[in-house]
């Protein structure tokens, strides 16, 4: 390929342009091409200072992924970093889109820098498992604030050009569009004052009080759940105030290699790319999305609202409808709470929002008003019936190839599909609570679903800022059937001899932000408790059923919502455990004629993970899930798995597939009905493979 760098002179001014579309991502071309360019740049007598900017839309917006897993080729990124702040020439970046990552050490290693009003900054390598290596856990702390170096490198938040300009990351924010001129412009203002080379490590670290990196660090410690490069990171951060800064450089590069070598550094990676991959599904070669631009929602409630507003931040015009008046204001309502908190947060500007609230948002009592919409999705009671009625009165209304699309958690989308005389529109879109801010969308495809209505499944998707994954039809699809799956598999470590508590601690120390019986508490106990009467009449009788769960919805309590649960939850929001239900699990167990025991910490995680893994492996056998990566993200991005484990699959692969069979089989002498291996687990630990085998 051409030379992705190259350099004009304007007067006195060497400018050097990266342009490696469609991010300058940098590459080893990239990387050869700038040291090039900055050297002879210094080396020429005609320049008297130096210009750096990113052509097309952005500056260097992290590394190529391309080149991930390969043999890094030099010059590598610290060397450039480190030639380009020591020559004699002054250098200003000039800053426009993001400056992510590399991009930002790039940017951290120049002596001056400016950006336009809109440049965004962030060290996002956190959520690879990863530290900044370039010297971005050295210079940043020399520049900014120790707390906000640590925030931003811990979390991988970015920044805007007016928080950069009043921490110090920048020296001036332009003003207009064209960051080339703006960077030539305050290169001879630099010029006129005499300004001379600048280097970043030769700056003294922010300053920092007594015991501030200590808060600091207990924090990060808290937050990261786990995931130990946000400590790494504190590391680095403490040896750039403590030591020399070359000994730093050391420190961090050591730190890196640590994280590099790490299981948390693959699955991160696994994730990554993951989410890249799980959208390429067989139907969006043949399918051709059709337009959505007018949404229709029925159904108010805390899902629908959500969707609704999940719908209006990503530009379209939405009816949403409702029983009656009072409902539908409610609902109106409860939108508008959700965009003013958008407004708030800066999701959302003052002009989209009066739009919004003004005309591109309305409410009504009458389906007669989805005539003209290009899809609608119902998101009602989660009951058949219901469903078959709403769908039924949609497929009379709404005008040919619009889509019609059902939320619902589990129920069977043909049976729907078939109350209409549109099959192959039909669809199932769940999404997930809070819909306006979870990311994950299961695509549910059926029997006779078109491959343009999957097509635009997923280009809605996408327009929504979600994560799409294709799901085939059975009960609860890949993420609620995996999580009755191991739901049933803690019910019965509780029966064992566990406690709910027990249960709870074990996960969250696993790296979940919520344990299983926080989360029923918060969902809302008589969410489950209703699925498992709708499935009663299905249940074998060889099924180890635990009632503790119907026992409390019974005397009326539902969680949160009821202040009582697992736990009871005072008006301060304030958790406690709660003595009754261990006194009605022990009754269980009692009448049961089971004698508890004590049950591990360990021994709840391996017991979590081989159900999951387990149903997991039955949802690839049986293709409701195309890959082990769909179910990866499946859970990862709804219910809550640690993405620094990479998804329950990568997990297997991680800790040994053989490693997962040997426990089913050992939890088969209490259980052998629900303990049954998967053929493909079976199949995959006979042959030697693992799940990322058939990943593709």
């Amino acid at each position: 390929m051409s030379n992705p760098v190259s350099t004009t002179l304007e007067g006195r001014v060497a400018v050097i342009e990266i342009n490696n579309p469609p991010v300058n991502a940098a590459s080893h071309a990239v990387r050869e091409g700038l040291i090039n360019a900055v050297l002879d740049a210094d080396a020429n007598e005609d320049a008297d200072i130096i210009v750096v900017y990113g052509g097309g839309s952005t500056f260097i917006a992290g590394a190529d992924i391309k080149e991930f897993g390969k043999p890094p080729q030099a010059p590598h990124l610290p060397n450039l970093i480190d030639e380009m702040e020591a020559i004699s020439t002054p250098t200003v970046v000039a800053l426009h889109g993001t400056a992510l990552g590399g991009g930002l050490e790039v940017a951290l290693g120049s002596h001056y820098r400016i950006a336009l009003p809109t440049a965004k900054f962030g060290l996002p390598e956190v959520n690879l498992g990863l530290l900044p290596g370039a010297g971005g856990t050295q210079r940043l702390p020399r520049v900014v604030p120790i707390a906000k170096a640590a925030q931003m490198m811990t979390t991988g938040a970015m920044i805007g050009a007016q928080e950069a300009l009043e921490l110090g990351l920048v020296d001036e924010i332009a003003e207009g569009s064209d960051v080339r001129a703006a960077g030539i412009a305050y290169a001879n203002k630099l010029l006129s004052e005499g300004a001379g080379v600048r280097p970043t490590s030769a700056r003294a670290p922010s300053p920092v009080a007594e015991g501030e990196l200590d808060a600091i660090r207990a924090k990060v410690s808290k937050a990261a759940r786990g995931l130990i490069a946000p400590l790494k990171i504190m590391d680095a951060i403490e040896a750039a105030i403590t030591l020399p800064f070359a000994e730093g450089v050391m420190r961090e590069r050591a730190l890196f290699m640590e994280l590099m070598a790490d299981d948390q550094r693959s699955a991160m990676i696994h994730a990554f790319f993951s989410e890249r991959q799980v959208g390429k599904v067989p139907e969006l070669k043949s399918g051709t999305p059709r337009d959505i631009s007018v949404m229709g929602v029925v159904g108010g409630g805390t899902m629908g609202a959500g969707i609704a507003t999940s719908a209006l931040l990503a530009g379209l015009e939405v009816t949403l409808a409702e029983r009656d008046t009072d409902a539908a204001d409610k609902a109106f309502a409860t939108v508008v709470g959700h965009l003013d908190g958008a407004l708030k947060r800066g999701k959302l500007n003052q002009k989209k929002y009066e739009a919004i609230v003004g005309g591109k948002f309305r409410t009504t009592t009458d389906y007669a008003d989805f005539a003209d919409v290009d899809l609608v999705i119902e998101a009602v009671f989660e009951s058949m019936d219901v469903k078959k009625d709403v769908f039924g009165q949609l497929d009379k209304i709404c005008k040919p190839g619009a889509i019609l699309a059902s939320n619902t958690s589990y129920l069977d989308i043909d049976e729907i599909a078939a109350m209409t005389n549109r099959p192959e529109d039909v669809i199932g879109l769940h999404f997930f609570s809070p819909a306006h801010m979870m990311r994950l969308l299961e695509i549910v495809v059926g029997d006779k679903t078109s491959d343009d209505v999957v097509a635009s499944g997923f280009a809605l998707a996408k327009k929504m800022r979600k994560i799409a994954v294709r799901s085939g039809v059975c009960d609860g699809f890949i993420g609620n059937r995996i999580l009755n799956t191991y739901a049933k598999a803690l019910n019965g470590a509780v029966l064992a001899g566990a406690s709910p508590y027990d249960v709870d601690r074990a996960m969250e120390n696993f790296g979940l932000a919520m344990g299983l019986f926080r989360v029923a508490d918060l969902a809302g106990l008589d969410i489950g408790w209703a699925n498992r009467k709708r499935m009663a009449a299905t249940r074998d009788p060889r099924e180890q059923y635990s009632e503790f769960h119907d026992k409390l919805c019974e005397l009326g309590r539902f969680g949160r919502k009821t202040g009582r649960g697992f736990y009871i939850y005072g008006a301060d929001r304030s958790e406690t455990k709660d003595q009754e239900v261990l006194d009605m699990i022990a009754a269980e167990r009692d009448a049961k004629g089971i004698a508890p025991r004590e049950i591990s910490d360990q021994e709840i995680i391996d017991r979590y993970m081989a159900a999951m893994v387990n149903e997991s492996a039955k949802v690839v056998g049986e293709g409701i899930a195309l890959r082990p990566l769909d179910v990866d993200i499946t859970l990862m991005n709804g219910y809550g798995f640690p993405r620094w484990r990479g998804g329950p699959l990568h997990y297997a692969d991680t800790v040994g597939i053989q490693k997962i069979l040997n426990d089913i089989k050992t939890f088969q002498k209490e259980d052998d009905f629900f303990w049954q291996p998967a053929p493909l687990l079976e199949k995959l630990a006979a042959e030697g493979k693992t799940f990322s085998d058939l990943n593709g």
